[in-house]
């Protein structure tokens, strides 16, 4: 067992974890953070997509000991005081959702697409969602969510550069 301390969704947890468990499994498994899905254990499909650091990764291709001493930000993480994050909200406005499966790792990823470019044209969007596979939608809604969201928003998750309350 190692000992690893990381901060989730602006909350400090320590725990001892099997060197081998994946970011995915910890999250799901000791937290709780079931919006972080397993879609294929492969890093194919982008569905455990979570921050860390800010930066979107996979987690199902990481292992909870990598995330040490970071700072994870799950789908549970990016609404604030009840309100969604407005890629949330936009992909509620638009439809930009079937199954839903997806859809955690695809807004995660879309605010990490917004974090890097806050204007992005329609193929700049498809790109920075290339490795993030939906199976119902065809993109065209989740394209249109993600140009709805580039409107002058804050893009940092709950807990960066501000604490979090629980709830």
């Amino acid at each position: 067992m190692t000992r690893i301390s990381v901060k989730v969704d602006g909350d400090s947890f320590t725990d001892e974890v099997e060197p081998r468990m994946l970011l995915v499994h910890y999250l799901r498994e000791r937290l709780g953070k079931v919006g972080t899905v397993v879609g294929c254990d492969t890093s194919n499909c982008g569905a455990c997509t979570v921050h860390l650091d800010e930066v979107s990764v996979k987690s199902c291709n990481m292992l909870a000991v990598q995330a040490d001493g970071h700072e994870v930000t799950t789908i549970e993480g990016v609404a604030r005081n009840g309100q969604l994050h407005p890629v949330q909200q936009a992909f509620h406005d638009n439809h930009a959702l079937q199954c839903g499966y997806c859809t955690p790792g695809m807004v995660m990823q879309s605010i990490d697409v917004l974090r890097a470019n806050p204007n992005p044209s329609e193929e700049e969007i498809r790109v920075g969602l290339e490795g993030n596979l939906c199976r119902c939608t065809g993109y065209q809604n989740i394209v249109k969510a993600v140009r709805q969201a580039a409107g002058g928003t804050n893009l940092s998750p709950v807990g960066a550069s501000q604490g979090s309350e629980q709830a």
